[in-house]
């Protein structure tokens, strides 16, 4: 029986003992084929066995002068990271050359979000009694309470709302349910629209969807930002927005205001803390700015 290459041995184990997909056994083993041809064109390839470091960073490097993506490049650089992390861990090789090899990642950028004093401005400028302010005063208001995904307030239905205690049973991304609560004013808006509203979008009433078109239908992610950008460019805000804003405000403001990183991580729904940390650098941004602006000796007082 033929000995298996060191790349079957790794296909074998992704499809059998980690369950990957065709189409993610297909990526891995594409990215490292790329790297063995390049090896094999720049100076010989004899084997993933005598692979060194610097051959894996002169191999990223060449990456990086096509213009390939950051993105792209970690990527490329992660499965070989994971084809040497099983070979070391099977004692096919001695020294996973991956180890002290990384991708210099821009720093990222921190997420947008909108000030107290200018979401206030627009949710009161949504006053007016029709149907589609109603609507829209309900939408906004739970996005601000809750820090919901544009996908998930366009998937809300009436079912998954406990007014009673005020929590939403929230489906979230990979089908990773939570709860999360509403306040007062959400709760009031939410029940003024289904009250006395959402039966003028829907007379039959055959549709289990929270917030409605004006056909009746569920109102969709690419239809909730369009009247996102109405609605802030009338309340005086920039057209240029997304509802993806709200959501940083949310976490923005609850961390502003002392809730700890995990209870921000559970009702955002982020799997991971790390996600949830760049809200921090948001919050220490502002108290580096409130203590240089309040700080009597940073004012040249004794």
């Amino acid at each position: 029986m033929t000995k298996k290459s060191l790349l079957e041995q790794f296909k074998d184990y992704l499809a059998y003992e980690r369950g990957y997909s065709n189409l993610t056994l297909t990526a891995y083993l594409n990215d490292l084929k790329q790297a063995e041809d390049f090896w094999k064109n720049n100076g010989g390839f004899n084997g993933f066995k005598q692979v060194t470091s610097r051959d894996i960073e002169i191999y990223i490097a060449s990456l990086a002068s096509t213009g390939l993506s950051q993105a792209s490049q970690a990527r490329k650089l992660s499965s070989l990271k994971s084809f040497y992390k099983f070979l070391t861990r099977r004692n096919l090789v001695e020294v996973d050359p991956t180890q002290t090899v990384s991708i210099h990642r821009k720093s990222k950028k921190l997420p947008e979000f909108f000030y107290e004093p200018e979401i206030k401005k627009v949710l009161d400028s949504l006053s007016a009694s029709d149907k589609l302010t109603v609507r829209n005063k309900a939408m906004f208001e739970l996005f601000y309470a809750t820090g919901m995904r544009v996908s998930e307030v366009s998937n809300l239905t009436l079912e998954q709302i406990d007014f009673d205690v005020q929590m939403i049973l929230v489906h979230g991304k990979g089908n990773k349910d939570r709860y999360v609560p509403f306040g007062d004013y959400a709760k009031a808006c939410l029940l003024r629209y289904l009250n006395e509203a959402r039966r003028l979008f829907n007379p039959d009433d055959d549709n289990h969807y929270v917030f409605l078109d004006n056909r009746g239908h569920q109102l969709t992610s690419r239809g909730i930002e369009y009247i996102m950008r109405k609605v802030f460019q009338k309340g005086g805000l920039s057209a240029n927005v997304h509802p993806h804003e709200l959501r940083h405000t949310f976490a923005t403001q609850m961390l502003n205001n002392g809730a700890d990183l995990r209870s921000v991580q559970e009702l955002l729904g982020h799997e991971s803390l790390s996600t949830t940390q760049i809200y921090t650098h948001v919050t220490m941004e502002r108290l580096q700015k409130d203590y240089e602006k309040f700080f009597p000796r940073n004012k040249g007082k004794d």
